[in-house]
């Protein structure tokens, strides 16, 4: 059997921001049937800002809804399959600014999607040598919050080295999510 594509996008302008938490705060966010997926014997924790560009839906471009900013914060966890290790991340809080996104995310994924207002600024220079820069915010309790990025001029995208730091937050094809009957998916 098939497996029926649900969601299509592209993700653009992404700043993610790496930094290490004691392994303890983590553990009781760990799904069953997971571990916490170490790098260097570190717990690592990520604020990742992007677009979702083009979304789709079971191929449906849906009007207003195409085009929205998120920002999530993850961590990293991995599980024992058949073929070897399967390296994924497990979601503790993803903003979107609309709140259809957010709700169909928590039913269908049951993920922790909540809808706020955001805004976000890119900054592509006209030359390559300058810098580019991209700015995520999202309004909470009355104040705007955020993730601010920017790259060097002059250097060219890279795919991360393998065995990087880089590559350990980048690289990951699966997420897991605890379900309110103990089980994961």
């Amino acid at each position: 059997m098939t497996g029926r594509t649900v969601l299509t996008a592209r993700w653009c302008d992404l700043a993610l921001l790496t930094w290490e938490l004691d392994a303890g705060a983590l553990r009781p966010r760990v799904p069953p049937g997971t571990e916490l997926d170490l790098f260097e014997g570190r717990a690592l924790v990520t604020l990742v800002g992007f677009r979702f560009l083009d979304t789709r839906v079971l191929g449906v471009a849906i009007p207003f809804h195409r085009d929205f900013t998120e920002v999530n914060l993850r961590f990293y966890v991995r599980r024992r399959a058949a073929e070897g290790w399967r390296h994924g991340v497990v979601f503790v809080r993803e903003l979107v600014p609309r709140r259809a996104v957010a709700w169909v995310a928590r039913a269908w994924y049951g993920e922790p999607y909540r809808a706020l207002p955001m805004r976000h600024r890119i900054h592509q220079p006209p030359q390559p040598s300058q810098p580019s820069a991209v700015a995520y915010q999202w309004l909470h309790r009355g104040r705007w919050q955020g993730l601010r990025a920017a790259a060097e001029g002059g250097v060219p995208p890279s795919v991360p080295a393998a065995g990087s730091e880089s590559g350990f937050v980048t690289v990951r094809h699966w997420g897991w999510t605890a379900t309110r009957d103990g089980g994961t998916r």
